[in-house]
């Protein structure tokens, strides 16, 4: 219909998510050119023509991919659930006491902290903040607000990146804070049992004084927990060694929709009874269920430690050392990461000052990180000089060296300043202007083609000089993390400029919108350029049946 009828006509007899839904789909379909460019200007420019309040046009709509101004509201229309009365938070306060209630006219400043994502992209306006300190306290208030038809948003640490922690309009939001113990750990197989609100790096810290650790490791360990981290399926450093998070958890215990607690807290590394009820709330972001305590397998911590840093001439020479390191470090190759000398600076410039520089002396456009751990410092060592000596002279007769130099930490201090440079590269970004922020997967040789392609985008349009893209991420699993720094500030112009195009971009090179952030409030309208239709149907089938209010985390995931 948008084929032959004029756009004006058109909208104004559709629903909203009717309009939204055909537009979109058109603007980066297969129509023709200029119905895609006449449907993505109308989606970024919004106008007459274009209904009040839909996502993604600048008319005072919430755009569903855009970064709001810090500490505003959003905008998106308010869906059909009750409104909170003294009433409700007396009843709050007799279950929880009033240690586990934040509500009516408390401070400012402690409810932002739970309405406010921490980068201050996202800001909900929560006036009841739940802090349970048990799986009955959880299901108590949960039954409780499902009857009311009261929204909720589950929350961890709030460390999320598509704003799927925070609240979009007044929903009550529960955070596992408070429920955050290690009630077992079993040091013989391997396996701890915790609960959701433990905080990653505490939780690590623990199994430390077993001679363990945590399969996972984030750049937000001192704040993200382990629900948290389980209910967005959280990928990070560790990755390569270990898997996904998703296939270390043995077991979860989680509160449904009408506080029916589903209890599947297997510590059982083989189970094939039946469905695997554990993987439905794992990434589902809070959607289908509150996870309130896991078991999780926790593999021995490494006595032996390397840490090296290389410097690359092209991403051909990145992909070559990533495959000779897998080949010469075999079973004790523990992390691959890789950066671009764009991303490397930032970090560089902010840190000025702290100790933390540039370990090489020259300058390379591409670095890789490689980390090593084991049981043995004498093999890794030799291990570690093998895989050196090949990348650094060739693997044979006639093989050119796959890096032009390189460092290898002498202490932990020196491993730890090399990380630095890579950990920090998410906060220089976002402390140097205003940052546009994409977690994307894609084919391994077509990981960097895509941060190519932005650069040639934005200097075709005249932000050579105000916004830089950077490209880093991690080469185990081929997940690019692409950061667009606005060096002026906020800019819609440039986000119109970058959405829906990145993730046109990534569908077409076959890879995933989000690849280890989740979807969150931000990326539910382009959830179908990573999943197919019948798919997406069935996830709607499921949040239907175990939510059918949809109090639990509203307008995250699913449109």
């Amino acid at each position: 219909k948008l084929q032959t009828t004029p756009l004006q006509q058109t909208a104004p007899h559709m629903a909203p998510q009717q309009f939204l839904r055909v537009a979109r789909r058109a603007a980066f379909g297969r129509g023709s050119e200029a119905l895609r460019q006449r449907c993505y200007k109308l989606l970024i420019a919004g106008g007459a023509s274009a209904p009040q309040g839909l996502p993604g046009v600048s008319n005072g709509g919430r755009r569903c991919f855009a970064t709001p101004a810090p500490s505003s509201a959003s905008t998106a229309v308010r869906g059909g659930y009750a409104e909170l009365t003294p009433a409700d938070i007396a009843f709050f306060r007799e279950k929880l006491g009033d240690v586990g209630i934040l509500a009516g006219d408390g401070d400012e400043d402690e409810f932002r902290k739970y309405n406010r994502d921490w980068m201050g992209k996202w800001e909900g306006r929560s006036r009841c903040i739940l802090k349970p300190a048990s799986t009955e306290e959880v299901s108590a208030v949960i039954r409780y607000a499902n009857e009311r038809g009261l929204a909720v948003v589950p929350q961890g640490g709030n460390t999320g990146l598509v704003g799927g922690s925070v609240p979009v309009h007044d929903e009550i939001v529960l955070s596992l804070l408070r429920m955050n113990q290690v009630e077992n750990v079993d040091t013989r197989s391997g396996i701890v049992t915790v609960q959701g609100g433990m905080v990653l790096e505490q939780l690590d810290n623990h199994l430390a004084e077993y001679g363990l650790m945590v399969p996972l490791d984030l750049g937000a360990k001192g704040t993200c927990t382990i629900g948290g981290n389980a209910s967005t399926n959280a990928g990070g450093l560790r990755y390569l060694r270990y898997g996904s998070l998703r296939g270390n958890i043995l077991g979860i215990e989680a509160v449904l929709a009408d506080g029916t607690v589903i209890d599947s807290l297997s510590a059982l590394r083989k189970d094939n009874t039946g469905y695997g009820l554990p993987q439905l709330f794992i990434g589902s972001e809070g959607t289908l269920g509150i996870i309130t305590r896991l078991t999780l397998l926790v593999p021995p911590r490494p006595k032996a430690v390397n840490v090296a840093f290389f410097g690359c001439r092209s991403f051909e020479e990145v992909q070559r050392t990533f495959a000779l390191a897998r080949r010469k470090l075999g079973e004790i190759l523990s992390a691959v990461e890789f950066a671009d000398r764009h991303a490397i600076d930032f970090v560089l410039q902010r840190e000025a000052g702290t100790g933390v520089r540039d370990p090489l002396e020259a300058q390379y456009p591409f670095y890789v990180l490689i980390e090593t751990s084991g049981s043995d410092e004498d093999h890794d060592a030799e291990k570690l000089h093998r895989f050196l000596e090949a990348a650094m002279e060739g693997e044979g007769e006639g093989e050119t060296p796959v890096v032009e130099d390189g460092v290898v930490a002498q202490d932990s201090v020196q491993a730890k300043a090399i990380w630095r440079l890579r950990e920090g590269i998410s906060d220089a970004m976002t402390t140097a202007g205003y940052v546009y922020k994409y977690d994307v997967s894609l084919p391994l040789p077509r990981m960097y083609e895509l941060v190519e392609a932005t650069r040639v985008r934005l200097e075709a349009e005249g932000y050579g000089g105000t916004a830089k893209a950077a490209g880093y991420g991690h080469l185990g699993d081929a997940n690019l993390h692409l950061n667009v720094t606005s060096l002026v500030g906020r800019d819609d112009k440039l986000l119109g400029l970058l959405e829906p195009w990145v993730f046109e971009w990534v569908a077409a090179a076959k890879g995933s919108i989000s690849a280890e952030h989740g979807v969150g409030q931000c990326k539910p309208e382009y959830l179908h350029l990573s999943k197919a239709d019948s798919a997406v149907t069935l996830m709607k089938q499921l949040k239907g049946l175990l939510d059918p209010k949809g109090i639990l985390n509203p307008y995250k995931v699913l449109v």
